[in-house]
Order: C-alpha cells, then structure tokens, then sequence
C-alpha cells in the first residue's frame, strides 16, 4: 500500500480529534480564522481539542486568554469587526454565562444593527451536557437560552462526521455560530478520513439516523446514542422506532422532523437539557402546530429533571436513559389506544 493511501485510509477517530482537525484545515485555508481561549494554547484546551494548534500557527493565532469570559468574547467582536474569523472556547458550558451581555447585545445583533453591513463571523464553541461526572456549572446543558436569542445558530452535532463539517461550516459562516460539542461524546470514535472527510450538509439540516415507522425520536447530540440504543431495545416489543438527529437547533429543520412524525404519528423529544423551558417545549410546539392531524398521541419529552445539574451520584438518575425513552413509548402506546377508544366512544 503506498503512503498516499494509507494517509486517506479511514480509520478510527475520536469527535475530539475531529473537531481538531477543523480547526487545523479552517486555520490553514483561512488566515483570518483565529482561536481564542482558556488554556487553548500552550496546554491544548482542557479537552485536548486544539492540541498543537498554537505550535503549528503561533500563538498570535491560537492565543491564550485570562479566566474573563466576557472580555474573550468582547475581544472576539473587536476581532470580527475588523474582518477576522475568531472562534471562541468556552473551557465549559456553564463558563459563558459571565459573557452573554456581550453575546445578546453585540454579537446577536451586530449584524442586524448594520443592516448586513458588518457580518459577525464568531463561532463559540461550548462543551456541553453531563456524563463525565462532572458538577454544576461543568455539565450544564444550555441550549434554550441561545436558541432564545435571535440572531444566533445554534449546532449540536453528535457524530464525529458532524463534528468536522458543521465546524468547518460553523467557522465558515458569516453569522454567529453557538457549537455545542458533546462532552460524554468527545472519545467517542468512528471510522472516519480526516483527508477525505464527508461532505456534510450545512447548517439547518436534521437527518434521518434510524428509519420506522412507529414513533419518531427526536433527539440532538449526546443523547443521541441513547435514543438509537433505545429504538433497537425496543424491537422486543414490536416498536419500530424512527430517530431523528437535529444537528442544528436554530435553523431548525421543520420538513424533515415534520415529514418524520407525519409518517408515524407519534413522537418523543429527547434531550438533557430540563423539560420546563427546554428545547423540547418549542419542538413539540411546531410539531403540534403543524402536524396535529396526524398525530395519534399527544408530543412526549424525556429530559433532564427541572433542578440544578447534580452531584456526580447522581447523574446517571438525572440524565435521559433508555428506561426512560422506552417508558415514553409505553405511553404512547397507552395514549394511542386512549385516542382510540374515544373516537370510538368506548372510553
């Protein structure tokens, strides 16, 4: 096999790695992309995502920043405006809270405020979510407060294929990008070529992971693998389980989630962020809205408990399971047969 060859092989890879790779080939075709951060330098960030990155290009372009959150994304707009592409680190989910002044009042809106004649070329990459045994405010999963702020997109891919082309699209893009990586998923690992890597849809477009024709599991990221497990336990008890990966929370991707539930008429909304307030309330509202005559039962959302993350012992009661996914199917069944029974009169 000659070298060439061995170099496109596929070959196992962690999202980690993936999500690294972006970075190197966006830096390298770009000179405006510039990464910025907690530690994203000299130690190759906390998850080893930007290893190298700072010895390959310089420290003028993968720059160390001090523990301000707000000050590293307020940098990031000075940046943006003056024509570079900078993506942010948030060394952990719940670390950008200090920074959403500068992330609701300039970097949303910069670009609507000029009327398009300023683009905002930020991407701010957030690990998120729990199953590392981490505690408050390292496994915090808070999607819904970004894709409550217009003017923002919202990723979560769940792949390591996802992983590397949403990022390049991400840092690509002339809005501002949340990307929300995985934690419990950054090990993770699929047969993948970093010098020919798939071409992935661009932001906005959600995909059919597993087809059926029973329920449709609508699902994003780390509880991904949760929902795919589930769908296949749940051959046992003659359900034939459609999930649906999101990938992109805002755009969200209507026709494909719609056309899914239209298929199966019942639907569970999975994900580990809380259930009051959560991305699952607004997806089970689009659905219901626009697919309320097919529907058999009532929208269903398994999420994580309306509390504050717990303490690792915790953790494994407080995240979406496969008991949990299942118990939801049960339902429905339930709720089918109740509909049922009522346009019957029998109940």
């Amino acid at each position: 096999m000659t070298a060439a060859a061995v170099d496109t092989a596929r070959k196992p890879v962690s999202m980690a790695q993936a999500l690294g790779r972006a970075l190197r080939d966006a830096m390298a075709d770009d000179p405006a992309v510039h990464v910025l951060g907690e530690d994203v330098g000299a130690l190759g960030g906390v998850f080893r995502v930007t290893d190298g990155l700072a010895k390959e290009f310089g420290e003028d372009r993968c720059t160390d920043t001090p523990l301000a959150e707000a000050g590293i994304l307020g940098a990031a707009v000075g940046m943006a405006m003056y024509g570079l592409r900078p993506v942010v680190e948030m060394q952990f989910d719940a670390f950008a809270y200090p920074a959403f002044e500068q992330l609701i009042s300039h970097v949303s809106r910069m670009r609507n405020r000029t009327r398009g004649a300023m683009p905002m070329p930020i991407t701010v990459r957030v690990p998120y979510g729990g199953g590392i045994g981490g505690v408050e405010h390292h496994s915090d999963s808070s999607e819904a407060y970004y894709m409550a702020t217009p003017g923002l997109h919202v990723v979560a891919p769940a792949t390591v294929a996802d992983a590397y082309g949403l990022l390049r699209a991400a840092i690509a893009s002339d809005d501002p990008v949340i990307f929300l990586e995985p934690k419990r998923l950054y090990w993770s690992k699929a047969d993948w070529s970093p010098d020919r890597p798939e071409q992935v849809p661009g932001i906005g477009s959600a995909v059919v992971r597993r087809a059926g024709t029973s329920a449709t599991l609508i699902t994003y990221g780390p509880s991904l693998p949760v929902c795919l497990e589930a769908a296949q336990a749940a051959t046992a008890e003659g359900w034939d389980l459609e999930v649906v990966d999101l990938r992109s929370l805002v755009p969200f991707d209507e026709e494909t989630v719609c056309a899914s539930v239209r298929r199966t008429g019942r639907a569970v909304v999975v994900h580990e962020s809380t259930g009051f307030g959560g991305p699952g309330g607004e997806i089970a509202a689009r659905i219901t809205e626009r697919c309320f005559h097919h529907l058999e039962a009532p929208v269903l959302r398994v999420a994580g408990f309306d509390i504050p993350y717990p303490p690792p012992m915790l953790e494994r009661h407080h995240l979406p399971g496969v008991d949990r996914v299942l118990d939801a199917v049960a339902r429905l069944q339930w709720e089918s047969e109740w509909t049922a029974g009522s346009e019957r009169g029998t109940r």
